[in-house]
């Protein structure tokens, strides 16, 4: 690569991390709906045409921050594989990077979760999309556990995903609410639900720790 194509190519990165961060800040002031091209465009400082270039419509911004979501779940997944960490623990890590996500930027957060469970200006294909992609990324974590006995084989994996998913979700609606105040009160709650879920799903007779 030469010295003037790594330029551009740094450029372009900028550009776009320029329109997400514009997107982040008035997608959470004023609403993702009420939050036109034009109005991204004069917040990062750049051009109309130049957004179209990168994305071409609205739904697509806010696509991108689900793949970065998803980024960071197989990140997170690759580095709970070393060790002799349960699933308990590498639940608790997945989830809990997640909600570090929402706590750092509470308003986009509480968009995203609403925009990833109930899309409106997204295309139905794209939110099978991202839900076959998060799929991908946990049910292999979930079959080792089944591997290493700490769930039954019989067990549809997907709507596993589903419950662990929707346990989080109470959580996060309970932090919104005030019901759960800190990071740590996010941290025991999810253990507690996670835990008891879990043995719930153990095989009859398990003895390992989830």
């Amino acid at each position: 690569m030469t010295k003037g194509t790594g330029k551009r190519e740094q450029n372009k990165q900028q550009t776009r991390l320029a329109i997400l961060q514009a997107a982040m800040h008035l997608f959470a002031a004023r609403g993702y709906e009420r939050t036109s091209i034009t109005d991204l465009a004069t917040a990062a400082g750049i051009g109309k045409g130049t957004i179209y270039s990168y994305f071409s419509k609205k739904s697509e911004i806010f696509l991108a921050f689900c793949e970065e979501q998803l980024e960071v779940i197989r990140a997170t997944v690759t580095a709970t594989e070393t060790g002799s960490l349960g699933l308990l623990d590498r639940l608790l890590a997945i989830y809990g990077e997640e909600f570090r996500f929402i706590h750092r930027y509470p308003e986009f957060g509480r968009l995203l979760m609403r925009e990833t469970i109930f899309p409106i200006d997204r295309d139905p294909a794209q939110s099978r999309r991202l839900d076959e992609r998060y799929i991908t990324i946990l049910v292999p974590l979930l079959r080792q556990a089944q591997a290493r006995g700490e769930l039954r084989r019989d067990l549809e994996l997907t709507l596993v995903l589903g419950h662990l998913y929707g346990m989080y979700t109470m959580v996060v609606s309970a932090w919104f609410t005030r019901r759960l105040l800190t990071e740590e009160d996010v941290r025991l709650a999810l253990e507690a639900l996670f835990e008891q879920a879990l043995q719930g799903l153990a095989p009859p007779g398990s003895t390992h720790r989830p």
